[in-house]
């Protein structure tokens, strides 16, 4: 029993070693050649390409602007005075 897994073992080890030297041997060809005048590319079989669309642009809103509005100027009334001797009626300002 132990001779014959020896035997299968050492087969089984020379089997690849050998169809490699002969598959070295051979050039290779990259075109397959049926008859006089026919030339076939070799046939790879893969999946069609998957297109991705890009993203959709993002809109970024531009950043809010300091604004600060102008102050609001309540008029207030100054009641009529003497200013060094002569009188000035009540106004405005």
């Amino acid at each position: 029993m132990m001779i014959g897994l020896k035997r299968l073992s050492v087969l089984a080890i020379a089997l690849p070693v050998i169809g490699a030297g002969l598959m070295t041997a051979s050039p290779a060809k990259a075109w397959v050649r049926w008859g006089v005048g026919i030339a076939l590319p070799p046939v790879v079989v893969a999946p069609p390409p998957v297109y991705y669309a890009p993203p959709p642009p993002v809109y970024y809103a531009p950043p809010p602007v300091a604004y600060y509005p102008a102050p609001v100027h309540q008029p207030v009334w100054v009641p009529g005075r003497w200013v060094r001797g002569y009188w000035v009626p009540g106004h405005y300002v």
